[in-house]
């Protein structure tokens, strides 16, 4: 087994345990939009934010199509079963044109099922479009099955927060967790490392405040800057600074010896889209941080939790 294996707890392998294989990701644009976008929140999204949200590389064509293009490519003969991942923008939020929001979620979801080898759903939102309809709705898959809720947290820090227009306090990922774990919803939180005004302080912060919730999963990425984004223009007028691969790398250990010794590594490094970034160049080499973090754990004998301790 990989050394990473060995000393955090690897998406791969979980997804193993579960499924008895390898078992991959199908990721499709839902066509959703953002509270954050369309002015019930605010407007023009975060600040690191592109036109396309998450899912830049996506295409604008129908769920079926966008699985069946997958499962008809070569990621269609890597595995035998995949998770539909709804990925870009707020896929739990639907607005005020459409009169039922349930029934207009369900059908959207229904979609995701065309296939005998989708095994499971995945579900990218917000903690302020969570309520307990549309748990129920979600919950309603877990009979058949593996249902999981990505929550955007990014920082526990509400002013960083506000200055990056996340459009919500942290105590509203309080109640979101609540609420899906009522349901046993497994739920994913996304973090930020880098974030415009943050430091190292900041992230112990997260991560002592995420180890506070019944959380599944995390997802970690580094602050990077795209085209046309509000933060492309801080770091073009030298507001910005993203973090060195050193910084990041010295982050990612504090968080892995940090959080949980039970809670799924989701992914270390964002995946950011090659025609569109900007900055930092170091973020195109996934394997260098993949490598980079194995090596120093390996170098420092640490393993996921070490130094965790229980919150009070």
């Amino acid at each position: 087994m990989e050394e990473r294996y060995l000393r955090y707890n690897h998406l791969n392998e979980y997804y193993k345990k579960i499924f008895g294989e390898r078992t991959l990701k199908i990721c499709v644009d839902g066509g959703f939009t953002c509270p954050n976008r369309d002015g019930t929140v605010g407007l023009n999204g975060c600040s690191f934010c592109g036109e396309k949200g998450s899912g830049d590389h996506l295409d604008s064509i129908s769920i079926a199509e966008q699985i069946k293009n997958h499962l008809n490519s070569y990621r269609g003969i890597r595995a035998n079963k995949f998770i539909v991942y709804f990925q870009n923008f707020t896929n739990t939020y639907v607005n005020s044109i459409y009169p039922d929001k349930i029934e207009y979620l369900k059908k959207v979801y229904d979609q995701a099922f065309i296939d005998n080898r989708i095994v499971g759903i995945e579900i990218a939102t917000r903690p302020d479009c969570i309520d307990d309809d549309i748990a129920k709705l979600i919950a309603s898959y877990q009979n058949k099955y593996y249902v999981c809720v990505e929550l955007g947290l990014q920082t526990s820090n509400d002013d960083t927060a506000y200055s990056f227009n996340r459009g919500y306090k942290s105590n509203v990922f309080t109640k979101a967790v609540s609420i899906l774990r009522k349901y046993k919803i497994n739920i994913v939180c996304h973090i930020m490392c880098g974030l415009p005004g943050e430091s190292i302080e900041d992230i112990k912060n997260t991560i002592s405040f995420i180890n506070k919730h019944d959380i599944q999963g995390i997802k970690i990425h580094s602050c990077y800057v795209i085209k046309d984004t509000r933060l492309e223009i801080m770091y073009n007028n030298k507001e910005y600074e993203p973090l060195s691969y050193e910084e990041y790398m010295n982050q990612l250990e504090y968080i892995i010896t940090h959080i949980k010794k039970d809670v799924i590594i989701y992914r270390i490094t964002g995946d950011a889209p090659k025609d569109l970034l900007v900055a930092p160049e170091w973020n195109l080499h996934k394997k260098k941080v993949l490598n980079g973090l194995d090596k120093l754990l390996k170098e420092k004998n640490l393993y996921q939790g070490i130094y965790y301790k229980n919150p009070e």
